[in-house]
């Protein structure tokens, strides 16, 4: 699976490589306000797809965040879509700021997925989880339990990637995909995890404790 070493995600090589060049180009036509403005846009790209490396922890009863960001939601949902029963919900929402790759919440294998078109509403707002563009997947543990997590578009975001399919088996903390661009995850938990989140907590993917599962 891509991007699982690499210290920029792939998917922006070719903006870091067009900005590069277009500030090289304005540079030797000594324009140098263009040539200094696309140098900050390409370090800002880089930084933007920067694919840091994190501290997974060890319990794997342990459900991790999928996403860096902050938390806008945290409760008791009737998840509708493909588990049919009561779920604990956590969303995370993802600033230009935010490291954009996601990771695994829980180990597992890869049981169904989907991806629905839809609008680009703000991903902070609500709504956003059923109105805006989405790639999910759901993931059932060693022990039966299943999960389902939930890429979100945001107002500028205009691409999802997910790399597993179905049938993969993931490990929890293991880099899934990304979104560019703003956009938001929703993680929704069996209705018996202790939730280790509040709303306006502050997350890193792969690395911070969202619940425990019995």
């Amino acid at each position: 699976m891509r991007n699982q070493n690499q210290p920029v995600a792939i998917e922006g090589y070719p903006f870091i490589g067009i900005f590069a060049f277009l500030t090289l180009v304005f540079a030797l036509l000594d324009w140098s306000f263009l040539a200094v403005l696309l140098l900050l846009l390409t370090l800002f790209t880089v930084y933007f797809f920067r694919n840091p490396d994190r501290t997974i922890p060890v319990d794997e009863n342990l459900v991790v965040a999928p996403a860096d960001g902050k938390v806008v939601f945290v409760g008791t949902v009737q998840e509708e879509r493909f588990l049919h029963q009561p779920m604990c919900k956590v969303s995370i929402f993802m600033s230009v700021f935010n490291v954009h790759v996601n990771r695994v919440p829980v180990s597992g294998a890869v049981k169904d997925q989907f991806y629905n078109k839809g609008k680009f509403l703000n991903a902070a707002l609500d709504k956003a989880s059923l109105e805006n563009e989405q790639a999910g997947m759901v993931l059932e543990t060693a022990s039966g339990q299943r999960f389902l997590v939930v890429q979100i578009a945001g107002l500028i975001a205009r691409r999802i990637v997910t790399y597993p399919v179905v049938g993969d088996l993931l490990q929890r903390g293991q880099r899934y995909g990304l979104i560019r661009f703003g956009s938001r995850v929703d993680l929704y938990m069996p209705a018996d995890v202790r939730l280790q989140v509040s709303l306006g907590d502050r997350c890193l993917g792969g690395e911070t404790i969202v619940g425990q599962m019995s």
